[in-house]
């Protein structure tokens, strides 16, 4: 599934599968991580990701990720990244969410 065909899935509820280190390993205990968007609560994120991806959900756990701040080249100016929304969900043991 891709990125764009995951956010129309879930009407731009869930925007990404984060792959990461951190993510393989959680895979192990059945819970994923996911970009999700601002604005979505638990029962959303829960409801689309068993609908995009057809596993039951145990429990969503949310996280606001703070922006990066960065420094504008040649200046002494700084600007905040927009931040972003992270979602862990656990599914049950047994399903797994493919990220292919």
């Amino acid at each position: 599934m891709t990125i764009k065909e995951l956010k129309e899935k879930t009407e731009g509820v869930v925007r990404n599968v984060l792959v990461t280190e951190k993510g393989a390993r959680l895979s192990t205990e059945n819970r994923y991580p996911l970009e999700v968007a601002r604005d979505a609560r638990k029962p959303v994120i829960a409801a689309m990701v068993e609908k995009a991806f057809g596993v039951h959900v145990l429990a969503v756990r949310t996280i606001n990720v703070k922006g990066a701040l960065k420094y504008v080249r040649g200046t002494r100016r700084q600007v905040r990244e927009a931040g972003w929304k992270k979602a862990i969900v656990t599914v049950k043991a047994g399903e797994r969410i493919e990220l292919a």
